[in-house]
């Protein structure tokens, strides 16, 4: 069992090459490629997202936008009609962006490096080298969450990765992990290989130690606790938020949507309009305008609740309070499906 960095450096690369070659995921649609507008749309979608939700939006979006200009080319909403249900919204307006400025600073071809990569909209420090590492074989350390859970056990690092100086520490003992020989071949495959493991055996709870290849490198299972790593004390608080919706249909039974601004919840979708009480929804609406409380529900965001309360309610034209909100206006059934929406909002009016 080796004891130190150094003597587990040249067996782990080339365990984990030798792993993926033969047990790794293979055909997932953005492997086998290195055509970077393919890797580097399915790094933003899978960050924190499970591949099997990602699957059908990365065959849509390709469909729609097949190279990195027809995406630059696009409208916002319909980039966001496209990622609506996803989630962290936030990482497709710089998917957007970062589309329109490889077009602008890089002629519509992506750089080569990780060092430029990570100067576009939305790009870190581990999406940058996983492009880079996959896509023109550059020896970089990515450390998305699963790569960290299959380090810390390896090295059995301890150190809390809430201190931002541990995590520097680890990103230093990843690059030192890395292939030095034939990285052609081996940077995608050792990428790909540190991705696999912690994404289908070395998992948060009751990790699969038996079929683990460098199990035998390992000084987490060693000691008998690899589930201890990685350490991460400072926990972000959760918070609760109530909103009132407004779900407005007309004679037509067009339903009233509104984009929202640009920062803060839902930013740049189209939602029905919110309020923070039911007291404050009723004083906007008409006095004789009859409001039907449907059963409302909790949404669960990363880091907060949101305790949604739908209220239905028929009006006739278009009030002024609705008129005044901001960029709204009515949708017909046939038009809002294709609009950027919250996924509680659209699931209310698909069902």
């Amino acid at each position: 069992m080796p004891k130190t960095l150094t003597q587990a450096q040249p067996a782990f690369a080339q365990t984990m090459v030798a792993w993926q070659r033969r047990h790794g995921r293979q055909n997932l649609p953005w492997q086998n490629t290195r055509e970077p507008y393919r890797v580097w749309l399915s790094e933003i979608m899978l960050q924190q997202t499970q591949v099997s939700t990602v699957l059908d939006y990365y065959a849509r979006f390709l469909q729609n936008f097949p190279d990195v200009a027809a995406l630059a080319a696009a409208s916002q909403d319909q980039v966001m009609g496209l990622w609506s249900g996803l989630g962290y919204y936030s990482r497709a307006r710089n998917l957007h962006q970062c589309a329109k400025d490889v077009v602008s600073r890089f002629g519509g071809q992506f750089p080569s490096t990780a060092a430029e990569l990570i100067t576009l909209p939305g790009i870190g420090r581990s999406t940058a080298a996983a492009i880079a590492a996959f896509c023109f074989s550059e020896r970089v350390a990515i450390l998305d969450g699963n790569v960290k859970r299959v380090l810390t056990r390896v090295l059995a690092y301890e150190a809390d990765l809430s201190v931002a100086a541990h995590e520097k520490a680890l990103w230093i003992l990843a690059e030192a992990l890395l292939p030095t020989q034939g990285l052609k071949a081996a940077m995608p495959r050792y990428t790909q290989a540190v991705m696999d493991l912690g994404a289908t055996l070395c998992l948060p709870k009751k990790p699969a130690c038996a079929q683990c290849p460098v199990q035998h490198l390992c000084q987490g299972f060693a000691q008998g606790e690899p589930e201890r790593m990685p350490v991460k004390t400072r926990k972000l608080k959760r918070s609760s938020h109530a909103l009132w919706l407004l779900w407005a249909v007309n004679s037509k039974g067009q339903v009233w949507l509104e984009k929202r601004a640009d920062t803060g919840i839902w930013a740049g979708l189209y939602c029905l309009p919110v309020w923070p009480s039911h007291a404050e929804l009723t004083s906007a609406l008409p006095s004789a305008a009859k409001q039907n409380l449907l059963a409302p529900w909790k949404h669960v965001l990363t880091h907060k609740d949101l305790h949604l309360h739908p209220v239905k309610v028929r009006l006739q034209g278009t009030p002024k309070f609705l008129s005044a909100q901001g960029q709204g206006r009515w949708w017909s059934a046939q038009e809002w499906p294709a609009l950027g929406l919250p996924a509680p909002v659209r699931q209310l009016l698909s069902a």
